[in-house]
């Protein structure tokens, strides 16, 4: 097996990024899923292995990240934006609203309060 360092971590995660905005969500999964093992506090890398996943359509697994994500940080608006998504994906639109309204309440971008549709009855 292959020696790993903390650079090697850190050049994994960039590349992961890079693959995921190339639209290879499984490689950068795989490329995370060590940078996790390594270091399994790192909630930046956990977020992105969420995208990934919901990018590859791995609902369950973005659902589960997303919501780590979330008990670490709560206040992470994005976060509640693409869990709210992986839900109404999911086909679990009252759990997507409730994301989606706390992602608006937190920041008010144009796409969270659309998503969040405070003008119709809850």
């Amino acid at each position: 097996m292959p020696e790993t360092n903390p650079q090697t971590h850190v050049i994994d995660f960039r590349a992961a990024g890079h693959l995921l905005a190339a639209r290879d969500p499984r490689g950068a999964v795989k490329l995370l899923d060590s940078v996790i093992a390594a270091h399994p506090e790192n909630t930046a890398a956990r977020l992105l292995r969420a995208r990934a996943f919901f990018a590859a359509a791995q609902l369950r697994p973005a659902e589960l990240e997303f919501e780590l994500v979330l008990e670490r940080e709560p206040d992470n608006a994005f976060a509640h934006f693409a869990l709210g998504r992986t839900f109404q994906r999911a086909g679990r639109p009252e759990q997507a609203t409730r994301h989606f309204r706390l992602a608006a309440a937190l920041d008010p971008k144009p796409e969270y309060l659309r998503a969040a549709r405070f003008d119709e009855r809850a």
